[in-house]
């Protein structure tokens, strides 16, 4: 398995494919906009730059790195020739299911088709399909050039086969894969999620400030980041569409998002990527000032 293909070359997408390309694999970016993908290189050119600058790699490997990918706005032609089709669009299941429809439809037989949802059923995404067997999460986690886990979720009919062969793929990127099963939110979200939200609640309950409950979580529990600060990087879009995924998923109350994230993402208050969420990032990526609105 050599020729990758990943679809989405967002903070997600160009992240795999950034780790594919640099574990030697040839990988064929595929996004339905020419400057989404230019975007997608410039950052992980800029990633590489870095790595550069630490001399944790060489010019040389950079460059090879850069020429181990190809972009494409047609996904007939960017999955030509792939053994492995990486999924990393929006977190929206219609939109999932429409282009699990086409990999299908598309891809050669034997090609593996993964997933990086971070919640969404594995196997409703394979039952689109001709090829259940071959359809299998491979959630990697954000910045997935850094960070070491990726979740792979087995769906109902997933082959042992096929989870074999992702399991060592993984392994071949440095990272340490984790077999989970197919529920809502699988461990890594089904945990995380209520954990921000709660966080959010206590916000909402004038328990104390932005910086207050992230310094607890950061000082008390050992968090290398408070959960407000993590909702903003995530995304709080994101956050609010695996909490509803959750809640739709087990109809259980302790999954229902918090008012107040539901009034921020209506707001367009998303975090990081909007320039305001729990703190202003209009000057700055870091969460170094708390949002006007929650200054006491």
């Amino acid at each position: 398995m050599k020729n990758i293909a990943v679809i989405g070359a967002g903070t997600m997408g160009n992240g795999i494919a950034h780790t594919f390309a640099q574990s030697g694999f040839k990988v064929q970016l595929i996004d339905i906009s020419e400057a989404s993908l230019k975007k997608g290189v410039d950052t992980i050119s800029n990633n590489l730059d870095r790595m550069v600058s630490k001399e944790k790699i060489t010019e040389a490997q950079k460059q090879e790195t850069l020429n181990n990918i190809i972009t494409f706005t047609d996904t007939v032609e960017g999955v030509k020739n792939v053994s492995l089709v990486v999924e990393a669009a929006t977190e929206n299941i219609d939109l999932k299911l429409k282009i699990f429809k086409q990999l299908d439809d598309v891809c050669s037989a034997d090609t593996i088709l993964a997933t990086n949802t971070s919640s969404i059923s594995i196997t409703q995404i394979a039952a689109v399909t001709n090829r259940p067997s071959q359809v299998i999460g491979m959630h990697f986690m954000n910045p997935v050039p850094i960070m070491k886990l990726v979740e792979i979720i087995r769906g109902y009919s997933t082959s042992d086969d096929v989870t074999k062969t992702i399991m060592e793929l993984s392994k071949k990127l440095g990272k340490t894969p984790t077999e989970v099963n197919d529920y809502p939110g699988f461990v890594a979200n089904r945990i995380l999620m209520p954990m921000l939200n709660e966080s959010i609640e206590t916000l909402y309950n004038g328990v104390a400030g932005v910086e207050e409950i992230d310094t607890v979580m950061k000082l008390g529990m050992a968090h290398p980041m408070g959960p407000l600060q993590l909702a903003d990087f995530i995304g709080l879009d994101v956050c609010l569409s695996i909490l509803n995924v959750m809640y739709d998923g087990f109809k259980n109350p302790k999954y229902a998002p918090c008012p107040l994230l539901v009034n921020m993402v209506r707001a367009g208050k998303l975090g990081v990527k909007s320039g305001e969420g729990f703190y202003d990032y209009s000057e700055s990526r870091k969460a170094e000032r708390v949002a006007k609105q929650f200054l006491k």
